[in-house]
């Protein structure tokens, strides 16, 4: 009789693939719910440069205006403590008189987020809560500006101490993101008796 010899395996060694292939699901279940957390990170980290790219943009758009308009430049300061964009409605900057007020209220549209729309017209092109501030940290000539921009960041990280603009406004200081430039309106011609600046 050619009958076919079954081998069992011995008692120790049953069910020990079945406990090596759970370990493994362990394993590999670990490791997802880890790259699903990278994940969530590395989509924060996005958003936070997304933020400071506009900012960076915005903070250069401001000083490009400044600097067109050199010889009204004190008309921009609007310190610290009463920033433009959050908080403020959209404007029609057509109303107006003044070529600093006309760029003050298309900046503030732009941190509100009049650049970029979404369905059915919501503005969704500003950070979270932006807000800019133009300082005049030295009035007289040679002038000096703080061109600042700020919102509200989505971690907390070490409190900016470079401006006060919006300070207070994002629950904790730590939220409180800033991108700031320093603009210096240098005198183009002096009196040659005095050496005042005659012209800014």
């Amino acid at each position: 009789m050619n009958a076919r010899q079954v081998s069992f395996p011995a008692r120790g060694e049953r069910g020990a693939t079945l406990i090596e292939v759970l370990v493994a699901i362990i394993i590999v279940v670990i490791g997802l719910l880890g790259l699903a957390g990278m994940q969530a990170r590395i989509n924060v980290s996005e958003m936070e440069s997304f933020q400071r790219a506009q900012a960076v943009v915005l903070v250069q758009d401001m000083v490009d205006r400044i600097n067109a308009n050199r010889k009204h430049s004190m008309e921009y300061n609007t310190t610290s403590s009463n920033p433009v964009g959050t908080g403020q409605a959209w404007q029609d900057c057509g109303v107006p008189t003044s070529l600093a007020a006309r760029d003050l209220c298309e900046w503030s549209n732009l941190l509100l987020g009049s650049s970029e729309t979404g369905g059915g017209g919501a503005k969704i092109g500003a950070m979270i809560g932006a807000r800019g501030c133009v300082e005049a940290v030295v009035a007289t000539m040679p002038r000096q500006f703080r061109v600042s921009v700020v919102w509200q960041g989505l971690n907390r990280t070490v409190a900016p101490t470079v401006t006060a603009c919006g300070g207070g406004l994002y629950g904790t200081e730590d939220a409180r993101r800033v991108v700031a430039q320093t603009l210096i309106i240098g005198c183009l011609q002096n009196d040659g008796a005095t050496g005042n600046c005659v012209t800014p």
